[in-house]
């Protein structure tokens, strides 16, 4: 059977050792077809021109992983850098990953194994933040399975589904796992709010539901885009974590220091429609005259 492409989407900014350990960490995965698209937002100083990375660029490609990458200026905040990634999508799933998380080298292949399994938008592996692994929060490592298959359910800030989150914090779903020792061959899907940092979309199923196209109607200072996004699909189409997760948190300082404007809290979870999941590739039709240009650093310039 053929096993069909992955499109790895990584925003950045400012990050050229987080970036590097993230891209190496992509390129241990053991999943074969893997096409990476990199977008940097960093002002001045292209992160894709420091030479931690330029070296793991040079190095995936000599391993012939497809890798793309791009400056994004100017920066409109992180929804529209999303809609930008996902817009250079073109395989049938797309794996958004940020810039300072760990992947276990069988990660990608585990999430896409449980996400055509269950048939939904998307499954996430949280990120387990080891600085924590000394806190035992009980009350919150509560978990709910999906027994049978992934259902679509509308999640609401505030409500009750909500509180789902604190699993994530800390080192909450680390703790989880070890304890339920479920074998990483055999992972289970379970209930969510959301999941940060890396998650696998259906790409057909995430553009349908809207994609990020959302963001013109948000301030360049927000937050909360990806749980937006993901809340959209949720109530279209059903989402999941997966447990164990195999994600790893570098805990850098954020770089959305104003995050006042939350998106799932001040737009519609309902809003998304396949016409506006349309909206950013049409934003995108001729990269020459977007102001997208591709990264012409000694990096890209090497072909295995």
């Amino acid at each position: 059977m053929e096993t069909p492409r992955i499109d790895v989407l990584v925003p950045t900014c400012g990050r050229p050792a987080a970036l590097a350990v993230t891209l190496t960490a992509i390129a241990a995965q053991d999943y074969p077809e893997l096409r990476i698209v990199v977008s940097d937002q960093t002002v001045g100083a292209s992160a894709l021109g420091a030479p931690e990375v330029v070296a793991v660029l040079r190095y995936l490609r000599a391993r012939g992983r497809q890798v793309e990458t791009w400056r994004h200026l100017p920066r409109r905040g992180m929804a529209e850098q999303r809609a930008f990634l996902l817009s250079q999508a073109h395989a049938p799933y797309c794996l958004f990953v940020d810039d300072d998380v760990i992947l276990e080298p069988d990660l990608v292949s585990r999430l896409h194994g449980l996400l055509v399994r269950q048939g939904c938008g998307f499954a996430g592996s949280a990120v387990h933040g080891l600085s924590y692994l000394g806190q035992e929060r009980p009350a919150q490592e509560q978990v709910s399975f999906w027994e049978d298959r992934v259902e679509p359910e509308t999640v609401l800030p505030g409500g009750n589904a909500w509180a789902r989150h604190h699993l994530h914090s800390a080192a909450n779903l680390f703790h989880l796992q070890r304890r339920l020792g479920v074998p990483p061959d055999r992972p289970r899907a379970y209930r969510v709010a959301w999941v940060g940092g890396c998650v696998l979309f259906d790409t057909a199923r995430l553009r349908a539901a809207g994609g990020f196209d959302f963001w013109p109607a948000l301030p360049p200072e927000h937050c909360g885009e990806d749980v937006l996004a993901q809340l959209r699909v949720m109530a279209r189409f059903g989402g999941c974590g997966m447990l164990p997760s195999g994600a790893y948190h570098m805990e850098l300082p954020t770089t959305l220091r104003e995050r006042e404007v939350d998106a799932p809290r001040v737009l519609p979870v309902d809003g998304g429609s396949a016409s506006c999941g349309a909206a950013a590739q049409a934003s995108y039709p001729d990269r020459s005259h977007t102001g997208q240009i591709p990264v012409r650093t000694a990096a890209t310039e090497v072909r295995p």
